[in-house]
């Protein structure tokens, strides 16, 4: 069966890599020049399995409208807001309000994020992938008693779910992490212990390669302008490449949307509705000055919100969720706060003077996990909308989207990810 994968970011890859590995032809069209150039290219590096939660959550919606009032605020908010962001944040309060939804979701991207580690584990294991990939956990801190109650509360469902790890106290912290500096507020910390860290944009870029070398072909520098329909059935893409031309229309048994935030725009030629909004993010990455007082691993700065990975010679700090649009500015202020926490907590670990910022757009459902699943057409699937978590659940979401398509049953239930829970 040849099928077409529209997008070559991290969560496209991974897909066209689960297809060819069972046997089906593969094509991916993406409109950029190389794979991983998007959303995926300076991301947090964090592959959180165990910290995966939904974007409409209680107690986040108790806690924006003093987060947009801070300047160091995680969550910013363009002022005034479009009439997009408002009907995102309305239908965000409408499920964040929904009695137990919250509970489900969560429970759901967990099980989501385990399956997610099993996978990327096997890809590692299997594949010659370079990309500063490491298992050493992640760690979250609580500079005072209220983070460290909140860090409990999540420690019970851990348990719950069977998900490993560790609540530390200040010292054993230190000891995990001995280059953090203990100039800063610190009660203990929660440290999952299966987590992963690694650069998602040369990930993407290796297993582009490997799917090269399966028999993958990708279109690079080509769009999707439309579809062609015989007899009422999807059957191939019109494309348009970057010299203007028209190719002949792509032939294809089936399609799969895995584009991103574009993937709103691309839904129509499909009949269908993607409602992610692009939530805004900014990284720095900057080389390691003194790798003794750099972290191990990720470490969560529970005061100002930013998270810091050690990727191989680079430090990666990432922080903010700002509902902009597709604003690509970088503000001066924003990377100053970025700077604050890294020294905070790891002061002259990187040259921060010489690091290279980054802003990206993450595709957040209004609810917050991703959309998986059979779309409009029995022959048109979906995998976006991952919002935060893109890196963290592209290799389940990859294996479920094959299993979908190859007929077999799904290692997992999909009714959170399904794409008519909007209606």
């Amino acid at each position: 069966m040849h099928i077409a994968v529209i997008g070559a970011g991290v969560v496209g890859t991974t897909t066209a890599q689960a297809l060819s590995q069972r046997g089906h032809t593969v094509t991916v069209i993406e409109r950029l020049g190389q794979a991983g150039l998007e959303t995926s290219r300076a991301n947090a590096g964090q592959r959180s399995y165990g910290a995966v939660y939904p974007w409409a959550s209680p107690a986040m919606m108790q806690k924006a409208l003093p987060w947009l009032m801070q300047r160091d605020g995680p969550l910013k908010m363009r002022q005034p807001p479009s009439l997009t962001t408002l009907r995102f944040l309305f239908a965000t309060w409408r499920y964040a309000t929904t009695p137990g939804l919250f509970d489900e979701n969560k429970k759901a991207m967990l099980r989501l994020g385990v399956y997610s580690r099993e996978c990327f584990e096997a890809l590692e294991d299997t594949l010659e992938l370079e990309f500063d990939g490491d298992r050493a956990g992640l760690i979250e801190l609580a500079s005072n008693e209220d983070s460290l109650t909140a860090l409990k509360a999540k420690a019970a469902l851990l348990d719950e779910m069977g998900i490993g790890y560790q609540l530390l106290d200040a010292e054993q912290t230190y000891a995990l992490e001995p280059g953090m500096a203990r100039s800063g507020a610190l009660k203990g910390a929660l440290r999952l212990t299966e987590d992963g860290t690694g650069d998602c944009h040369r990930f993407t870029q290796s297993i582009a390669k490997v799917c090269e070398a399966e028999g993958v072909r990708f279109l690079y520098g080509t769009e999707v302008t439309g579809v062609v329909r015989e007899r009422g059935r999807l059957c191939a893409l019109n494309l348009n490449d970057k010299a203007g031309a028209t190719p002949e229309p792509l032939a294809a048994d089936a399609f799969v949307l895995c584009a991103g935030t574009a993937s709103n725009e691309l839904a129509g030629h499909f009949g269908i509705r993607v409602p992610s909004y692009p939530v805004k993010g900014y990284s720095l990455t900057a080389p390691l000055t003194d790798p003794e007082r750099a972290p191990r691993s990720t470490v969560i700065d529970d005061q100002y919100k930013v998270v810091a990975t050690r990727l191989g010679n680079r430090m990666r700090v990432t922080g903010f969720v700002e509902l902009a649009g597709y604003n690509r500015q970088i503000p001066e202020r924003r990377l100053e706060t970025l700077r604050k926490s890294i020294d905070l907590r790891f002061p002259g670990a990187a040259d921060l003077k010489a690091a290279e910022p980054w802003t990206g757009f993450r595709p957040m459902t209004p609810d917050g996990p991703p959309i998986i699943g059979v779309a409009g057409e029995p022959n048109v699937f979906i995998n976006t909308g991952h919002g935060t978590f893109g890196w963290t659940l592209s290799a389940a979401s990859a294996q479920l989207t094959a299993q979908l398509i190859n007929g077999e049953k799904t290692a997992l239930p999909l009714e959170a990810f399904s794409p008519q829970r909007f209606g």
